[in-house]
């Protein structure tokens, strides 16, 4: 078996935030949980666990993680062991992580830029925000992106279960900056992205 077909038993929201909890970097969960954590219910069932890091902090988040084993994702989507210490190319932005090698998968780090103080899109880096302005913490102290920038990720090519986050969080009422999200997807995706009308 493959590396990338071993399973996956992903950490809790609590778990990742134990395991951060006193780094001296941002950490961030992502994913469907973020918008969870956001609308403060269960949407769906998740296979995976994601958390954003900043490239700036990559090697300082391989140093908190010296014993576990980690693997990089190269494009197109290649798993290759990345040690302790490894600078990783700035076209790597996944990083899947075990606690060892005959472990299944428990978080996948996804890594994007920053420019001083703020968070920068890889995929356009007119798309950006103040980098408190993405942040949301739970009364637990539990560390997510908004759900505003976990949707302008989830609109690049939406499957099913994107657009179910999507209008999960819509009925959910929660605070969401649509102006920014709408900005940002017609500034990325095009003017023409049907996400777009519902954002109105």
């Amino acid at each position: 078996m493959q590396e990338e077909e071993k399973p996956w038993d992903p950490l809790s929201a609590d778990e990742v935030a134990r395991l951060f909890a006193t780094a001296s970097f941002p950490w961030w969960i992502a994913g469907g949980v973020a918008l969870e954590l956001a609308v403060g219910k269960t949407i769906r069932s998740h296979g995976d666990m994601d958390v954003l890091i900043l490239r700036a902090d990559h090697l300082a988040v391989r140093e908190r993680l010296a014993a576990w084993d980690c693997w990089a994702v190269d494009p197109p989507g290649s798993l290759r062991s990345w040690p302790v210490g490894e600078r990783l190319d700035s076209s790597v932005h996944d990083v899947w992580c075990r606690y060892a090698r005959n472990d299944n998968w428990r978080v996948q780090l996804m890594i994007d830029e920053r420019d001083v103080g703020e968070w920068v899109s890889r995929r356009d880096r007119r798309v950006r925000a103040p980098l408190d302005a993405i942040t949301r913490t739970t009364p637990t102290g539990i560390r997510y992106v908004a759900p505003h920038l976990q949707l302008f990720y989830k609109a690049k090519n939406p499957r099913s279960k994107d657009v179910f986050d999507l209008e999960a969080v819509l009925a959910s009422g929660i605070d969401l900056n649509v102006a920014w999200l709408s900005q940002a997807i017609r500034s990325c995706y095009g003017v023409q992205h049907p996400w777009l009308e519902r954002l109105i």
